[in-house]
């Protein structure tokens, strides 16, 4: 069985490293599973990157497409002309793609076109909101994939009422959990740490770069000025991405508490998750690792395409008004949030699974 593996950006690389681990572990006891991994470049700065081949034990890709860049349509193009040679030079009976990010609908069309399976690693789930390019590449893909591997029982339940077979649904878990599960005695403690004399449980997370959040300077201003007014002395530690930090440079937000900060190589930001009191964001995973871990967590969003993190975790749906997210922090600072639990097959031994089943899919 040959595989071609794809990454293309920071949310893959957490998904990816369990299941190249795992293909490695089955040849080790004598299985024949040949594996290639393209990365398509879709991230291209190292901190977004790089960093996170090098932490999660990643190996070289064996391609760089250096696909990087431009508008989404362009990043589009650029990822599927250089992928369908990748693929003609180098034809594998499948390819895996994960999550939802323009790297994953681009190749699976790229793959389908050229009459090569594609797999898709955490599929089915959806937000809903169109107006998010993840949703449409999540849409695009599963409607053309193989074989869907999922996370939870929403999002077969998705693919069932597309029309999938139960035969091409296989209910696995989260590799992501299986990253954040096998890391958590590897944790580093980011300089600023020290720095900023923080402590465990005294300080909040903030992560924000969804355009309804970031784009508008006003709302961005309003944002961070009801986050700091509602915290209490409690220091506002604040990652910034790369495209939220143009705008933030463009307000000229100061405030003592809020401590800024470049984007984290991947086991320094866990350190950060794992010991905070609670986390702002607007991201999708971060509330999966802040649900195993058991920090409260509120996600500024008017939806969300992982409701699990919501009905059983430690996450609420505030929504992108401001003025919303006030009753949250007040229930943080009163010591009043809920109790989560972890999902089912929320293990840390999900890729084992995934690689069994791609073993009894494709070469039993």
């Amino acid at each position: 069985m040959k595989i071609t593996i794809v990454a293309g950006a920071r949310p893959n690389f957490m998904k990816i490293s369990p299941i190249i681990k795992a293909i490695q572990k089955r040849n080790s006891l004598g299985a024949a599973i040949e594996y290639r991994l393209v990365h398509t470049g879709q991230h291209y700065d190292k901190k977004m990157s790089a960093d996170f081949f090098d932490q999660l034990g990643i190996p070289e890709p064996h391609a760089n497409l250096e696909a990087g860049g431009g508008t989404q349509a362009e990043q589009t193009a650029a990822i599927m002309v250089r992928f369908e040679k990748e693929l003609m030079e180098h034809r594998p009976n499948l390819i895996l793609v994960v999550g939802d990010v323009t790297s994953t609908m681009a190749c699976t069309i790229t793959a389908k076109k050229l009459c090569i399976d594609a797999v898709h690693v955490e599929a089915g789930i959806r937000s809903g909101d169109m107006t998010m390019p993840e949703e449409i590449n999540r849409i695009v893909t599963d409607s053309i994939t193989d074989h869907f591997f999922t996370t939870s029982e929403v999002a077969n339940q998705h693919l069932r009422h597309s029309g999938v077979g139960e035969e091409r649904i296989h209910f696995v878990g989260n590799t992501m959990i299986d990253s954040l599960i096998g890391n958590l005695e590897r944790l580093l403690k980011p300089a600023l740490w020290d720095d900023q004399n923080l402590q465990s449980g005294k300080y909040f997370l903030l992560t924000l770069h969804r355009p309804a959040n970031v784009d508008d300077p006003a709302n961005l201003d309003h944002l961070l000025s009801t986050i700091m007014q509602c915290t209490g002395d409690l220091p506002v530690v604040f990652p910034v991405h790369p495209r939220t930090k143009k705008i933030l440079d463009g307000i000229g937000f100061n405030n003592p508490k809020l401590v800024l900060a470049e984007p984290m190589p991947y086991l320094e930001f866990i350190y950060m998750v794992k010991n905070a009191l609670a986390i702002i964001t607007d991201s999708g995973g971060i509330t999966e690792e802040a649900t195993v871990l058991g920090v409260p967590c509120m996600t500024m969003r008017d939806s969300t395409e992982r409701p699990e993190t919501i009905t059983m975790g430690t996450n609420e749906l505030v929504g992108t008004d401001p003025a919303k997210l006030v009753p949250y922090l007040d229930k943080v600072m009163s010591g009043n949030w809920k109790k989560g639990a972890i999902p089912p097959l929320w293990d840390g031994k999900t890729a084992e699974r995934i690689v069994s089943k791609l073993e009894d899919l494709y070469i039993s």
